[in-house]
């Protein structure tokens, strides 16, 4: 949907404001798909790696045409919880939240701990929703209930199957 608001005016007297915020936006965008890029895909390609299923080259290949087409499926439910439930935020807002995401997603990955992604998103986000009285903490403690469960149903569920597999 469009944004409520649109900044008008200009800098010195040449770049319109909105079409700055706008560019920026996309800038913000590219650097959430390369910080998720830099963070999760080396964890992926480590457990391939680990199963010695694939080499290097050909696990980049199968992740990114993983995540391609699990982008096009299911994303859509997500967005919209975060964007719609969670917080409704401006285009600035939206913006800071991008760029808070891909330093600390940037950063976390420089020193080598693969944090997730989307937590750090999730924070940057309702971090902005506070700051406009958007931020919904019903919808906050939604999400992190699930990130509580599935942390130890994935460890369960996986312990299950290593020893499955072991037998």
């Amino acid at each position: 949907s469009v944004c409520r608001i649109r900044y008008t005016g200009s800098v010195l007297k040449v770049f319109k404001v909105q079409s700055i915020v706008d560019s920026l936006h996309i800038v913000s965008g590219f650097s959430i798909c390369m910080s998720r890029a830099v963070n999760d895909t080396p964890k992926l390609i480590a457990l391939l790696l680990a199963a010695h299923i694939l080499s290097v080259n050909a696990s980049l290949v199968v992740i990114a045409a993983g995540m391609g087409i699990g982008g096009l499926l299911n994303s859509r439910k997500v967005a919209e919880t975060v964007s719609k439930k969670l917080v409704r935020l401006e285009a600035v807002q939206g913006l800071s939240a991008n760029f808070v995401t891909s330093m600390l997603v940037i950063f976390a990955s420089k020193l080598g701990f693969p944090v997730s992604t989307t937590h750090v998103s999730i924070g940057a986000i309702f971090g902005a929703g506070c700051v406009s009285r958007t931020a919904s903490a019903k919808e906050l403690s939604k999400v992190v209930a699930s990130w509580i469960t599935t942390l130890p149903f994935a460890a369960i569920i996986s312990a299950g199957l290593a020893y499955a597999f072991a037998r």
